[in-house]
């Protein structure tokens, strides 16, 4: 099967389809491919942490020729197609964009994002979406939720072609575009926030991202620049 120029790959079990990515990376001449599992032995999410891979749910990867030296429109590209996706099913959706990679519906974690370099110029960018489960929050970073917990009723198939044919269409829009699309739909955009980073805590005021992605934290007089962490609100942990 083919999606938007895209190979589908749909395999029963795998320990990981960022993995099986990676090892397909090698030597495909410029193909590009998505590769589905309905399980996963050893998903993962940044940082290392486990990605609870419950059948049912979405697990996928896709596979493309890339400039590392863009990966911010593609963080961007990922992260606002996968809102995008979920306002299909719902325009009234409570869905926004937290960064660096995640969506909130309801307030909670309703999918994970994780990038990573292939062979070549390939790049992975692997994604997980909660369709009809989703892990107990006390195992959690942070509140998590399910499209049917939010009453979406959909197949992790559908969602799939949805997000596919909307991947591509924004894959194709500039940086400059997406950028003010992401900023659109972030959740936070003016308010004090918390990222920690590596056991360290820094507050300020989230003033956005940069063509690149990273965010731009207010400390005093000062503009920071993040390159990664995790993002709370006020009166979250």
């Amino acid at each position: 099967m083919t999606i938007s120029g895209f190979k589908i790959i749909c395999l029963d079990e795998v320990d990981s389809t960022n993995n099986v990515a990676l090892q397909l990376s090698s030597g495909i001449g410029g193909q590009k491919k998505v590769i589905q599992a309905k399980r996963q032995t050893a998903g993962r999410g940044r940082w290392g942490r486990i990605w609870h891979s419950t059948e049912g749910n979405l697990f996928f990867s896709v596979l493309l020729e890339f400039p590392l030296q863009q990966l911010g429109k593609l963080i961007m590209t990922a992260a606002l197609s996968l809102l995008e996706t979920i306002k299909q099913y719902n325009p009234q959706s409570d869905v926004c964009l937290k960064w660096p990679n995640d969506v909130l519906l309801n307030g909670a974690k309703i999918s994970g994002i994780l990038l990573e370099k292939g062979a070549g110029e390939y790049m992975i960018v692997g994604i997980g979406v909660n369709i009809v489960h989703h892990p107990s929050s006390i195992d959690m970073l942070y509140p998590a939720t399910s499209l049917k917990e939010a009453g979406i009723q959909t197949t992790s198939e559908d969602f799939l072609q949805k997000y596919m044919s909307l991947f591509v269409c924004n894959i194709k829009r500039s940086a400059a575009d997406l950028r003010q699309g992401w900023l659109k739909n972030v959740r936070g955009l003016g308010t004090e926030i918390m990222v920690k980073q590596n056991g360290e805590e820094r507050r300020g005021i989230f003033q956005g991202i940069d063509e690149n992605a990273d965010l731009l934290l207010r400390i005093g007089d000062r503009t920071q620049k993040i390159l990664a962490g995790d993002v709370f609100y006020t009166g979250e942990k």
